[in-house]
């Protein structure tokens, strides 16, 4: 740049802006900074002439993205953003009025008022997010000519690979760190390796933390192998939820095998979270706390995902996104067994919670072990469901898909259900028997294969041609309770298979969706609304005719009355889709008594128990009309029940069902005063799918003196009888 101004003195815009020269002369290193929430997004900085500093947003474009993010290595942009997004920069704004074709080399090469030339403020510093696949063969270049201070590593892919004798345990927990750059595998000398490189590590790839090991066995396997090392050293903090946010270190000679002359390859050895652990003896309870867990996730499709919730004073509530970043994420993450966060969520992306929320604007440090250690506003309000944090968590790379597949469908979301089983001594591909076969258990095999949530569970799969060699069935009598992560964990018939209809057209099928409804009732509108009321049977046919009173009707004098409990039910759907009926409108059961629909067989079941938990009286809701009665500001109804409409509640609405509607009680005529338990269960026999059934149910405490009830203390969510009776 130097000569050129000598040489140009009276033509600066050649020397400054001009690409072809810059092709030449122009060296330029980038690097993503800023309020990142994964390491391939963040504000652009450019390293040019011995200082960092920023590229305004002015006529910036997705083609100038597009040449940022493979100049760093990523495949492509998927996005960029304007005026500080990932907070403002500080130093020189490099580059403004860039213009890209989309083909440059660099972002030198395109054109611009030149290095330095601006009239822009750090609030318009442009960023980008580019995607998260790295481009194969990728060659981390240096630029000699700068100082590698702020640098950041940029690799491929990490691994740890694990000795010969190691290579069947599942997960991997220890071995030889490796990077791949330049598309070879390489090794990275230890001479300046520390337990917090190793931590950050760890997170990657799963795991809580790090733990000490045997060096002798690899000194000897090192002492062995060629050696083929990276060229520099690494320096994290160990709060870093990833290697490309730690820093570049020393530049380490390249001398063949003697470039690691004083040392070895680094190892690296993990501590996995309780759900991976093979056994108790592998250490894991030094990891993380194991008492009564203060934090947990809910509404995510996968493990390891969901919405953040908090215990405080014997409440679950949310946490607020103001200031949520990918540290308070990976502090969750790690309390829980899994590895870093691949992503702090904001705006509900894991659907909206219920309750308080219980903090905002936390900051924490990353070394935490909980998230309730982090700092927190007490006094910060106004923060709705809205605004629930989430986070996405690194977990260990278990190989569960390969043992399962999906076969025939129309797309890779859909098909029949095929296992990995065995059969006459060796492992062969079949079907699994569709007896009992349901949506706890195609929820499982979604997971399992990483599709998301299940939208429907098949008994039949005629429709579905899959490979015809696996049509026996290999694995029969699979009953799952939602939460195993893979269908062999579920219970299932073992190795003697069972299935009167055989498979073929009969096995197991699924479809996968990757969002879901939610429903909660408003436990506070229950509560509010509860009384009894004496009705003549003559004024309940209708409800006697739809199973809607207690055994005792049957023989009941017309003339007779019958005691009610009644309450309104408000139903929310807190998720991220529609909740829709699983029968289609062709399949309804018409009631001509009522003059309606029934969408679905039971909606709701209501129930009166005593505290023992013994049912003394029931109800049931058949799905009547399923509608959106109101929604929130700004959401439009999509469904209603007039003139036959479309049945279901739309995401941000909810079904009001008042406490006057047919059916709308417990029929308690024949219960005798005391105190009870009063529970309300939605979507009881799990027809549809949602991401997160444990909110599905309501109990209350209720009092009965004969003539009067009281019904206080509801909660929301699973909340044993005991809980209930001792804040009486």
């Amino acid at each position: 740049t130097y000569v050129l101004s000598q040489i140009f003195p009276k033509f600066p815009f050649f020397w400054q802006s001009c690409p072809y020269v810059c092709l030449i002369y122009c060296e330029i290193v980038l690097r993503l900074a800023g309020e990142k929430k994964k390491h391939y997004e963040g504000r652009v900085e450019v390293f040019y002439n011995g200082e960092w500093g920023t590229v305004c947003d002015d006529d910036f474009s997705i083609y100038a993205a597009q040449v940022v993010c493979r100049e760093l290595g990523f495949t492509g942009a998927e996005s960029w953003s304007p005026s500080a997004k990932y907070g403002k920069g500080e130093g020189r704004i490099w580059l403004d009025n860039v213009h890209c074709t989309g083909s440059e080399k660099s972002l030198a090469h395109c054109e611009s008022n030149g290095f330095g030339v601006s009239d822009c403020k750090h609030s318009e510093d442009v960023g980008v997010v580019c995607s998260s696949k790295r481009i194969p063969g990728f060659k981390f270049i240096r630029n000699q000519a700068n100082s590698q201070e702020g640098l950041t590593v940029q690799v491929e892919e990490v691994r740890i690979r694990a000795t010969y004798s190691h290579r069947k345990r599942i997960p991997i927990t220890e071995g030889f760190l490796e990077v791949k750059d330049g598309g070879k595998w390489r090794q990275i000398c230890n001479e300046d390796w520390n337990q917090k490189n190793s931590r950050v590590i760890c997170g990657m790839q799963g795991f809580p933390g790090e733990k000490r090991f045997n060096t002798r066995p690899y000194k000897l396997l090192a002492s062995r192998r060629k050696k083929n090392y990276w060229g520099f050293s690494i320096n994290c903090t160990g709060n870093e939820a990833d290697l490309s946010d730690c820093k570049l270190g020393r530049e380490i000679e390249q001398k063949g095998n003697s470039t690691c002359g004083k040392g070895m390859p680094v190892v690296v050895s993990c501590v996995p979270g309780r759900v991976f652990a093979p056994s108790v003896s592998i250490g894991f309870r030094k990891a993380y706390r194991v008492e009564q867990p203060l934090v947990r996730l809910r509404g995510g499709a996968m493990i390891g995902e969901g919405r953040v919730e908090v215990l405080k004073n014997g409440e679950w509530g949310t946490v607020c996104d103001d200031n949520w970043n990918i540290r308070a994420a990976t502090v969750v993450c790690r309390e829980l067994g899994f590895g870093s966060a691949k992503e702090a969520l904001t705006g509900a992306r894991m659907g909206q919670g219920i309750g308080p929320v219980h903090m905002n604007e936390v900051e924490c440090s990353g070394f935490e072990k909980s998230l309730t250690e982090c700092y927190f506003n007490p006094n910060s309000l106004g923060c709705s469901h809205e605004e629930d944090a989430a986070v996405k968590c690194n977990v260990p790379a278990m190989g569960f898909h390969n043992r399962l597949r999906l076969s025939g469908g129309r797309n890779p979301y859909e098909g029949r259900v095929e296992v990995l089983g065995e059969r006459n001594g060796s492992l062969v591909w079949g079907t699994v028997c569709s007896d009992s076969w349901g949506t706890m258990e195609a929820m499982v095999v979604c997971r399992q294969l990483g599709l998301g949530f299940a939208s429907n569970a098949f008994q039949e799969t005629w429709y579905w041609q899959g490979d015809s060699s696996a049509d026996p069935v290999v694995m029969s009598g699979v009953r799952c309770s939602g939460t195993e992560l893979t269908l062999e964990q579920c219970l299932h018939h073992g190795k003697h298979v069972a299935c009167p209809k055989g498979g073929g057209r009969f096995a197991a099928g699924v479809s996968c969706t990757m969002t879901a409804p939610d429903l909660v009732l408003n436990a506070q509108v229950v509560e509010q609304t509860t009384y009894l009321e004496d009705r003549p049977m003559y004024a309940l046919q209708c409800a006697h005719e739809e199973r809607c009173l207690s055994g005792s009707a049957d023989k009941a004098d017309p003339s007779s009355y019958r005691r009610l409990l009644r309450f309104s039910s408000q139903i929310h759907n807190n998720g991220q889709s529609d909740f829709r009926p699983r029968a289609s409108p062709q399949s309804w059961v018409w009631h001509d008594c009522h003059r309606h629909y029934h969408s679905m067989e039971v909606f709701t079941h209501y129930d009166l128990m005593s505290l023992n938990g013994t049912k003394v009286a029931e109800g049931h809701k058949a799905s009547f009309c399923l509608e959106d009665t109101y929604c929130d500001e700004g959401i439009q109804k999509r469904y209603e029940c007039a003139n036959f409409g479309a049945q279901g509640i739309t995401v941000g609405c909810w079904d009001t069902y008042r406490h006057d509607i047919d059916c709308q009680w417990i029929d308690i005529t024949d219960v005798k005063p005391g105190d009870y338990i009063l529970q309300v269960v939605i979507n009881p026999n799990y027809e549809v799918a949602e991401s997160d059934y444990t909110n599905n149910i309501m109990k209350c405490r209720s009092r009965y003196d004969g003539h009067r009830i009281w019904t206080y203390n509801c909660h929301t969510g699973k909340k044993d009888l005991f809980t209930l009776c001792i804040k009486d």
